[in-house]
């Protein structure tokens, strides 16, 4: 049996939610609220919960942060993030914070309870288009994105450079030592893949960097 928990703001989404779960021979709604701070409280040692819908944008405590407060107290409940959100950052960090499955609001009703029944025999689900940013976010495309920008330090260098600062200049202005700064130089040219200065520079005037 799914004894299951919601948290979502949104009065229709939620109350829709809770009706059609609650029609299902092997759902039961043991608790529903419209924030993380809501349901804990209503939430007893006696309730059998056993698995959690849970919005990610919500008043109050996000739900990012919900699941880590949720964990704690029922480590054994399965958190299902169903969110308006997609982007594949968020789904990583709430997948990292303990969710096993994250469902676009987008999702129909029966195939949220179709997710319902592949995180209770064990699986995960995710929607399609959530599974695609999955796949995006691990790709060698994002990584090789990723090696080739700047840090924020690294942008400060750059800038001294367009500046006419010279490397000890540069050092003295954000307190490191010169050494820190010809790393940093490096660097900057192995990720822009050039070979001088005044190559930096001119990207940097014409908008590249």
């Amino acid at each position: 049996m799914i004894y299951l928990g919601i948290i979502e703001d949104e009065k229709l989404v939620r109350e829709n939610l809770e009706e059609f779960m609650g029609a299902q021979n092997d759902v039961s709604v043991v608790l529903s609220s419209d924030s993380v701070e809501g349901f804990l409280r209503r939430l007893s040692p006696a309730t059998p919960l056993n698995m959690l819908l849970l919005d990610i944008n919500l008043p109050g405590m996000s739900g990012l942060e919900g699941i880590r407060h949720i964990r704690l107290v029922r480590p054994d409940a399965d958190i299902i993030v169903l969110s308006a959100y997609d982007d594949s950052d968020k789904v990583f960090k709430a997948l990292c914070a303990g969710a096993v499955s994250y469902i676009s609001k987008r999702t129909s009703l029966p195939n949220i309870r179709e997710a319902l029944s592949t995180v209770y025999q064990g699986g995960a689900y995710m929607s399609p288009s959530i599974a695609r940013k999955v796949v995006e976010y691990f790709s060698p495309s994002k990584k090789d994105d990723e090696d080739s920008r700047l840090t924020g330090r690294q942008e400060q260098v750059v800038q001294g450079l367009v500046d006419g600062l010279s490397y000890k200049m540069i050092a003295d202005k954000y307190l490191i030592s010169v050494e820190t700064v010809r790393d940093h130089i490096k660097k900057i040219y192995k990720k822009l893949q050039v070979n001088s200065k005044a190559e930096v520079i001119r990207k940097k005037l014409d908008g590249e960097i």
